[in-house]
Order: C-alpha cells, then sequence, then structure tokens
C-alpha cells in the first residue's frame, strides 16, 4: 500500500518558527496543514511567474519580427494552409 504522508523535518531560525507557530494557531490549522498551503500558493504563484516570463520573451520576440496585433498573428498562423 502507498503511504500518504511523507514526514519531514525541517529547521527554522528562532524567530522565524515562532512566528509559524502563531500563524497556525491564527488560522486554526495544525503546522502541517499550513505547510502544504504555504507551499501550494508558492507553487502556483512560481508556475504564475514561470508562465509571465514565457510571455514577456514572446512579445520581445514578436516585436523584433514586427509581429505587433492580433491580426499579424492570425496571417502568420494562417498564411500556409
Amino acid at each position: 500500500m502507498k503511504r500518504r504522508r511523507v514526514a519531514m523535518t525541517i529547521s527554522l531560525p528562532p524567530e522565524i518558527a515562532e512566528n509559524y507557530e502563531k500563524l497556525a494557531q491564527q488560522e486554526a490549522k495544525n503546522k502541517s496543514q499550513l505547510f502544504r498551503e504555504m507551499f501550494l500558493l508558492y507553487k502556483a504563484r512560481t508556475l504564475e511567474q514561470d508562465f509571465f516570463d514565457l510571455q514577456r520573451q514572446g512579445a520581445r520576440l514578436a516585436r523584433k519580427k514586427g509581429i505587433m496585433t492580433e491580426k499579424d498573428v492570425e496571417r502568420i498562423v494562417f498564411e500556409d494552409r
């Protein structure tokens, strides 16, 4: 049977550990729940940032090639079909 949880140990500076405990109490969550939520938010933020970085890179490349509007994109997509 596959394990559903893996126990992990992390070390934190005392001040952060204290704030983490207080935050878990304020949110009425145990530390594991709080960590899971924090991790998922961090992961979503990182993926979103990666997307925006790729979008900016694509926009720079498009400008270099003179692609400025949606019509330009459509023209390129459909010109060889």
